[in-house]
């Protein structure tokens, strides 16, 4: 049976052209709906997605868009709703992950992350709802780490994923008069490029789960859907870990 949860519906995916927003622009694709997606460098990654979602009769507009650029970030939320008459998911998956010492990370780390993790989402949020009506959905990419930072060197990252649970809750209080939802997934860790899940740490790491073993990226795309499908209504300003229990 073909999957129609998202038929007719649009959806943005900033940061999708791999790993976990690979999964997420795949699978909202799967159930029929149009995505556009956002790469900074990875262009070969964005067009090899956008292949594969056009093969399945769905539309696929890879974008090239730094997150830490305000202007090309808005400018890719305006061309997705223009592209595609219409714009209901945007899906905040973009990071920088920096990890280092108090002394280490400095002004420039501090700008930089909090550019691409606080800012960006915040301002993709409030251009895409411009456009958004009810039914709307907008799902932003935390981390495991906002709820437990288990290693020394965490502090900044840490700082801006739990920034997001804040921006979950306001924005779900801004827009649910007009029946727009907003939710946050915390992902534990994630087999990708960027953290294996056979990485030199991962033993350690996957032993802080209960699970423990690494999610796969499919894993946490499956959660994001749910919270993206047009019948979860009542679910919002709200926070789902998909830690394999890592915060337990």
């Amino acid at each position: 049976m073909n999957d129609t949860t998202f038929a007719g519906r649009s959806a943005l995916v900033i940061g999708g052209s791999r790993g976990i927003g690979a999964a997420i622009a795949l699978r909202l694709a799967a159930g029929g709906a149009d995505v556009a997606l956002t790469y900074r460098e990875t262009e070969n990654d964005a067009e090899k997605i956008a292949s594969t979602i056009t093969e399945t009769g769905r539309r696929c507009l890879p974008l090239r868009a730094d997150s830490a650029s305000p202007d090309a970030l808005i400018a890719a939320v305006d061309r997705t709703a223009a592209e595609f008459g219409r714009l209901d998911i945007l899906v905040n998956n973009a990071a920088a992950y920096l990890v280092g010492s108090l002394d280490d990370l400095g002004r420039e780390e501090i700008d930089h992350v909090l550019a691409v993790n606080v800012r960006a989402p915040y301002l993709a949020s409030r251009a895409a709802a411009r456009h958004m009506t009810s039914g709307g959905r907008i799902i932003t990419i935390g981390s495991n780490i906002a709820e437990r930072a288990p290693f020394p060197g965490l502090t900044l990252y840490a700082l801006s994923k739990t920034a997001l649970i804040g921006l979950t809750k306001g924005l779900a209080r801004d827009l649910g008069p007009r029946g727009i939802t907003a939710n946050l997934v915390h992902p534990g860790p994630t087999d990708t490029d960027t953290n294996p899940a056979n990485g030199p740490a991962a033993p350690t790491i996957s032993g802080l789960t209960a699970l423990g073993r690494y999610a796969t990226p499919a894993e946490i795309a499956a959660v994001v859907a749910h919270l993206a499908a047009p019948d979860t209504t009542y679910v919002t300003g709200a926070t789902l870990s998909a830690d394999g229990g890592f915060a337990a």
